[in-house]
């Protein structure tokens, strides 16, 4: 179970957390029209997104220091993932190596959580490291680059990266560790007070990249074959100029609320990003997802898929593994049934006819 600070930490929000009430508030403002007299039998929510199979359009979004939530942290998370069909985009922030995760659930679909590091040598070498232990994906975070104001951290005085949690891809790279000048994988480093002050003011000081551009991924392009997806994407502009650049994916988010608070729904923004994309690469959905009607109402909007990133967390700390199956099997069910009476067989063919906007004077079905 969480404690207090951990718990503050997961669930709290930049500001006065108006961004996060608006992520789930604004699924409230629609309304889904649903059809009888329908043949349920062939009803098939699965789905193939940049290459993977998966048997939901629901993902794991990358959620750092799970081990706040439970000792094996990410691990379980992905064994869950891998029994439930759903692939685990893997955070950067991990309290186990990349490695180990995969270890963990080898059958399973992964994709990992690029924080493209201001030292070359070590987003590089994440990069190697992740295509080899089988990552099907990247994923750059591109909403993160300045921690945002979060009053709930700061009043209980817990910042988990401070005292060496989520840095378990950092410490047992190579080059994070000559940078740190240890000698050896930094395993054991939260015990002994030089080393975790050695491995956290090099983590803070080359977790990311001063400055980065659209035209940047063609770097990136330049290092990997695997596909790219770019998240924390809400303007419709920036999306298409991604896009433009060779982002394989757009991911829309705002962090869940934890980055700028005041800010706009990103499900509000969905809509804008999928036209200004045009079609030209898939769209997923981050931030305020914590239902299976929720999917149904991100895909009419235009997604491909969703990402949710507290839920899997909650049910990690309340059951471990089976929490997280618990989780996904209830939203996956859920999801299910909400599309066959949607009129749907497949995801694919939900669009903004099978929505109605509430609370707006003459709507009517």
């Amino acid at each position: 179970m969480l404690d207090g600070p951990a718990f503050d930490y997961i669930a709290g929000a930049a500001g006065r957390e108006l961004t996060a009430a608006a992520n789930t508030a604004a699924f409230e403002r629609w309304g889904l029209v649903y059809r009888v007299l329908r043949d349920d039998s062939l009803t098939d929510p699965s789905l193939t997104l940049l290459g993977t199979p998966m048997s939901l359009p629901v993902l794991l979004a990358p959620a750092g220091v799970a081990d706040l939530a439970h000792p094996e942290g990410e691990r379980a998370a992905a064994r869950a993932a891998a029994e439930t069909g759903v692939t685990m985009v893997l955070s950067a922030g991990t309290s186990s190596s990349m490695e180990e995760v995969a270890d963990a659930a080898p059958q399973g679909h992964r994709w990992f959580q690029l924080a493209w590091s201001g030292d070359e040598k070590l987003a590089r070498s994440l990069l190697a490291r992740a295509q080899a232990a089988g990552y099907e994906a990247v994923m750059l975070m591109g909403d993160c680059y300045r921690a945002g104001w979060r009053p709930r951290e700061m009043d209980s005085g817990f910042s988990p990266f401070r005292r060496g949690h989520g840095i378990g891809n950092y410490v047992s790279d190579p080059r994070f560790c000559e940078l740190a000048g240890l000698d050896a994988p930094g395993l054991g480093f939260r015990e002994d007070p030089v080393r975790l002050e050695a491995v956290v003011s090099t983590w803070d000081r080359v977790l990311t990249k001063p400055a980065l551009r659209p035209r940047d991924l063609a770097v990136l392009r330049s290092w990997t074959d695997l596909p790219i997806a770019v998240k924390g994407v809400c303007r419709p502009e920036e999306a298409k100029q991604l896009v433009d650049a060779g982002a394989d994916a757009i991911v829309v988010s705002n962090h869940g609320g934890r980055q700028l608070d005041s800010g706009v729904a990103a499900l509000d923004c969905l809509a804008p990003v999928v036209a200004a994309v045009d079609g030209k690469a898939p769209v997923l959905f981050d931030s305020g997802v914590r239902t299976g009607t929720d999917v149904l109402v991100a895909l009419a909007l235009g997604a491909s898929a969703v990402m949710i990133g507290r839920p899997w967390l909650y049910g990690l700390a309340i059951g471990g593994q089976a929490g997280v199956e618990h989780v996904l099997r209830c939203l996956g069910a859920e999801f299910t049934d909400a599309l066959t009476l949607a009129g749907h067989r497949r995801c694919d063919t939900l669009t903004r006819d099978d929505l109605v906007p509430l609370g707006t004077p003459g709507t009517g079905i």
